[in-house]
């Protein structure tokens, strides 16, 4: 049986000791983010934050989750033009309904496919307020989701390039269960996005 020196146990325990304090720590953290607003967690706001975010952001409250209640469907088009300066408008392509596909049936599906399309237009949604002008990562928000879009479509054909691209975004209230009596409008309403040029930067990397 190997016995441990004095400094040993005493560096052993007090690793313990650390490492054990700092799982505590963690979980108190997570714990008062997803807690209901109260005193300490806002007294302590910006380091919760810091801990959480943005590896372990969430979008529900540990005692009060707020599920979805809309369906949100994201399409693209893309303009091209060809060498003699013709611009040729394609059909919609439904971004989200491929992910859906993807999703649909498989065991395992993964992140891209669940997650990457949504958090993209929410990003985009949440920086981009109703009349009034884009938050200061608005920018970033456009090309990020610029870019999804691009990549899902595929580069031009027959040596035509990209020359623009627009999103049309579908919202639809999920209807309500057999036994309510809430009457909710489920038909989709869209909103067209402008036509964002398309330039080398936005294609770079992207296939």
């Amino acid at each position: 049986m190997r016995t441990w020196s004095t400094p040993a146990l005493v560096v052993l325990c007090a690793a313990g000791a650390v490492l054990l304090g700092g799982t505590a720590l963690f979980l108190a953290a997570l714990f008062l983010h997803s807690a209901p607003s109260n005193a300490l967690s806002q007294e302590y706001r910006s380091e919760l934050d810091a801990v959480v975010y943005p590896e372990f952001e969430q979008n529900w409250r540990l005692f009060a989750p707020n599920p979805l209640q809309q369906n949100v469907t994201v399409d693209a088009r893309v303009q091209t033009i060809a060498a003699d300066g013709t611009v040729t408008t394609r059909e919609w392509a439904g971004l989200t309904a491929s992910d859906i596909a993807a999703v649909r049936g498989n065991p395992a599906p993964s992140h891209v496919d669940q997650n990457l399309l949504r958090r993209a237009w929410d990003f985009y949604d949440a920086t981009h307020p109703d009349q009034q002008a884009p938050a200061p990562r608005g920018g970033l928000a456009e090309e990020y989701l610029k870019r999804i879009a691009l990549q899902r479509i595929g580069p031009a054909e027959g040596g035509d390039r990209l020359f623009q691209v627009q999103l049309r975004v579908g919202t639809a209230e999920l209807a309500p269960p057999r036994w309510s009596r809430e009457q909710v409008d489920t038909a989709p309403k869209y909103r067209e996005l402008p036509w964002w040029p398309v330039g080398e930067s936005d294609l770079r990397g992207l296939w």
